[in-house]
């Protein structure tokens, strides 16, 4: 399968991850539930790793750690923050302001990746930030 369909297969997953977890959390504690979903994602892709031969090893020693060391810090920053805000709001809220890592990470390569910014970029980045505007404000 090629990168446009395990998008699609993300999308489907994770369409339905918000909705579980403010269902989850509405009795249960949300670092809890963070714990406990996000323990069964790294059991996963270990058994990925594993399965496909990979090096936890090689990983955790190669020069380039640093970056996946950075990535593990800010996904459980952003995971855990997330979490507790599915727990204190409405979905429909949460979801549109936490999805605007989409914008955010476009220009965080734009700026510091070198990745090209052309008007039809451009104009998604501001389409996108406007429909978050009007799908979380009254």
């Amino acid at each position: 399968m090629g990168y446009l369909g395990y998008s699609l297969v993300a999308l489907a997953a994770y369409t339905l991850v918000s909705p579980l977890t403010k269902l989850a959390t509405r009795d249960l504690s949300s670092d809890a539930v963070a714990a406990v979903t996000n323990g069964m994602l790294a059991v996963a892709a270990l058994g990925l790793t594993l399965y496909a031969g990979d090096s936890v090893t090689r990983t955790l020693t190669h020069p380039d750690r640093v970056y996946v060391l950075g990535a593990g810090v800010c996904l459980s920053v952003g995971i855990i923050a997330y979490y507790r805000a599915l727990k204190a709001g409405p979905v429909s809220v949460v979801v549109p302001v936490f999805g605007m890592f989409l914008v955010t990470s476009s220009l965080v390569g734009i700026a510091f990746l070198n990745e090209s910014l052309t008007l039809r970029k451009g104009l998604g980045i501001a389409l996108a930030v406007v429909a978050v505007l009007l799908v979380t404000t009254e």
